[in-house]
């Protein structure tokens, strides 16, 4: 076995010592990583929700500064016209614009890809990175539990609508940031949506669960036609998230945290990488190496055929839409 497979099959056992910047320092430099100043990404076109705070402003600030044309998708309007302008002005990259949805709005998420679609142009890769944990229950317009319709729902439905226009880009990817805390979730659809003792990280561990399924189930069902699909986990990245909604868990592993940045490399590697992403599909991430789905045999026992193509129909009756084959 060659010296980087056994020392990140040591790194992985641990969580602490893959999770944290421990995996990611080790790592980068065991495999040799390809600066991400490197890729030129001029004419590429990016469509990348929650970009406004954390991972996601951190892979849009690189991606800007590779060239690639931005698509920033957020809520707040002002915030993420803010962030826009702040891009520009330190990347000197103007080829970026905002379209103003929240996630978890499926008639929202419908105006938005409508959006998209008017303007003539391809689009290469669409990011899903939008997403939060939250501590007591909230729904959606649509009556959905607020992390399932923004992190599960919002996510599959735009993935749909965009696919067209995705497939004319091809080659193309989507790309979706999930959460090693999926690994201690098993794979739910009647209680997707949590109502009784309510806890947001267990919900939130739910869907991003939910997340890397139907990553695999959109590479495996014929929609991988010139689009491939990928899921990644960035580790335990200090973000002002993680700081809001798990503030003991952040002083306590605090220092040993990755930077925005370190989490979000696989991301933007993801999205700028033609060799190993554009080679393989359905698979998921972290550290630029594809991890399995699973660690505990509890979770694997859930993880049947049936519930996945309960989970499919779930999305589907909920979203209103079926994806083409």
């Amino acid at each position: 076995m060659p010296l980087a497979d056994a020392v990140d099959s040591i790194l992985e056992v641990p969580i602490v010592t893959s999770f944290t910047r421990i995996g990611y320092d080790v790592r980068s430099r065991l495999d040799r990583w390809r600066p991400l100043s490197s890729y030129d990404l001029d004419g590429r076109v990016v469509l990348i929700t929650g970009a406004t705070s954390g991972l996601g402003l951190a892979a849009a600030r690189q991606l800007a500064r590779c060239g690639a044309t931005l698509l920033l998708l957020g809520r707040d309007a002002a915030k993420t016209e803010s962030v826009r302008d702040q891009l520009v002005g330190l990347t000197g990259n103007s080829r970026i614009r905002t379209i103003i949805a929240d996630m978890g709005d499926l008639e929202a998420v419908r105006r938005a890809a409508t959006l998209v679609l008017e303007e003539d142009g391809p689009l290469h890769a669409l990011v899903h990175n939008a997403g939060a944990l939250h501590t007591t229950r909230a729904t959606s317009p649509d009556g959905i539990e607020a992390t399932v319709a923004s992190q599960v729902l919002g996510p599959f439905l735009l993935t749909t609508l965009l696919l067209p226009r995705l497939r004319e880009s091809r080659p193309a990817r989507v790309i979706t940031t999930s959460s090693g805390g999926m690994y201690g979730a098993g794979l739910e659809v009647e209680h997707l949506e949590m109502t009784a003792n309510y806890r947001g990280a267990k919900q939130y561990a739910i869907a991003k669960r939910a997340q890397v399924t139907l990553n695999e189930m959109w590479a495996t069902r014929g929609h991988d036609v010139g689009v491939v699909f990928h899921a990644m986990h960035p580790g335990w990245a200090d973000t002002p998230g993680i700081e809001a909604s798990l503030p003991r868990f952040h002083r306590i592993v605090g220092p040993l945290l990755r930077t925005p940045e370190q989490g979000a490399d696989t991301l933007v590697w993801l999205v700028a990488d033609d060799g190993a992403p554009m080679t393989s599909t359905g698979k998921f991430w972290l550290d630029r190496r594809p991890r399995s789905l699973h660690k505990l045999a509890k979770t694997r026992r859930t993880d049947t055929p049936q519930q996945r193509s309960r989970l499919w129909a779930w999305c589907v009756e909920h979203s209103g839409v079926e994806p083409s084959t």
